[in-house]
């Protein structure tokens, strides 16, 4: 007798609802299908029953039921067309900045969804099908936050996503983002070390530092300009893919987004000028393509982000000639008050101190 599957879930597909992984993963098998393994218990997460609409974690382990009890199909499935405006239309090819047989790279505008949800019909899996030709439709490999912009790669074909989203998961693919900052960290680049849970009372919405329960999570940061104690420009790279991580380490240092109000209450924002709107602009990817050589886009930034490097008197050139990260210790975030958050009308006493790994 055949034994059941089992799959462990990655750092790029932790936060998805159980439907989205099949979607992403196993194509083939249809949303009715999962619904009647779940129905009859066969569908688990950990040993436990599960539905589609579960949000799945990394490292959790999927079981489904053994590939010959899936029933055999006569063809390719077809999935409807979405009628697209002609606006709609240009809107998402717009946004293509870079194109080859492979790969689309789109430069995600903020405010738009990567992906849709109970309360969200406008979002870029859904305009997807403007950019789609002879190959079939292209496919999300990773996503991006709603209010964060920049680069986002999707494939063309079947067999390339399979190639990128194993680069994502095995972390080989490189991500490098830039934010703007309230206040200015004590030190240049470093590490920060700080495992992340879903908080407790939204619903999976937000994430916390939690050293007890978390999942590992680490982010490198490097400031390339600030301006004074304000605000600070900073290039960021995760080293690894936790929902939301970027944004709440740098408010588990003291240092919220600019405009990120879920992270940084109304600390987050600043006055003179300065944009509401999210700081966190996804510059550059770079990852392997699937027969040799390397895909390497960089996003130009959102008008908002553009305006406000400008306001504060930094130089849109000079974050790409940062040189390359120097090894640097490492840094264990605490949660840190909003009152001892450094930046405008805030006080400018010690920095929260960082435990050395």
């Amino acid at each position: 007798m055949a034994e059941a599957r089992t799959y462990i879930v990655t750092d790029d597909d932790d936060g998805i609802r159980l439907d989205r992984w099949f979607k992403r993963h196993m194509p083939d098998v249809s949303f009715n299908l999962v619904s009647r393994w779940s129905r009859t218990g066969q569908l688990r997460v950990n040993g436990n029953k599960a539905v589609p609409g579960d949000r799945i974690e990394a490292g959790q382990e999927i079981r489904v039921p053994p590939a010959e009890t899936t029933p055999a199909r006569t063809g390719k499935p077809v999935r409807k067309r979405v009628d697209l405006t002609e606006d709609e239309v240009r809107y998402v090819r717009e946004m293509v900045i870079h194109e080859d047989p492979h790969a689309f790279v789109l430069n995600k505008p903020p405010g738009l969804a990567t992906q849709g949800g109970t309360k969200t019909t406008q979002h870029l899996d859904r305009l997807l099908d403007g950019l789609g030709d002879d190959r079939g439709r292209p496919k999300l490999v990773h996503r991006l936050d709603k209010d964060t912009s920049g680069a986002l790669l999707v494939a063309r074909t079947a067999r390339s996503a399979g190639h990128f989203a194993k680069a994502f998961s095995g972390r080989t693919a490189k991500k490098v983002y830039w934010a703007l900052v309230v206040g200015k960290p004590d030190s240049d680049e470093g590490t920060i070390d700080a495992p992340l849970a879903k908080q407790p009372g939204t619903g999976g919405e937000k994430m916390h530092i939690d050293e007890e329960h978390g999942l590992p999570a680490k982010t490198r940061f490097r400031i390339i300009d600030h301006a004074g104690n304000r605000a600070a420009w900073v290039e960021l790279q995760p080293l690894t893919g936790r929902t939301h991580q970027l944004r709440a380490h740098m408010a588990a240092i003291g240092h919220p987004i600019v405009g990120d109000a879920k992270y940084g209450g109304p600390e987050a924002f600043l006055t003179g000028g300065i944009s509401r709107k999210m700081h966190l602009h996804a510059r550059r990817i770079r990852i392997d393509a699937p027969e040799g050589g390397k895909i390497d886009v960089t996003a130009p930034l959102p008008v908002h982000f553009a305006e406000s490097l400008s306001t504060l008197g930094f130089v849109e050139a000079a974050g790409d000639r940062v040189p390359p990260p120097r090894p640097q210790p490492g840094f264990k975030a605490k949660r840190v008050p909003s009152d001892k958050r450094r930046g405008e009308r805030r006080s400018r006493g010690a920095q929260p101190k960082a435990k050395r790994r």
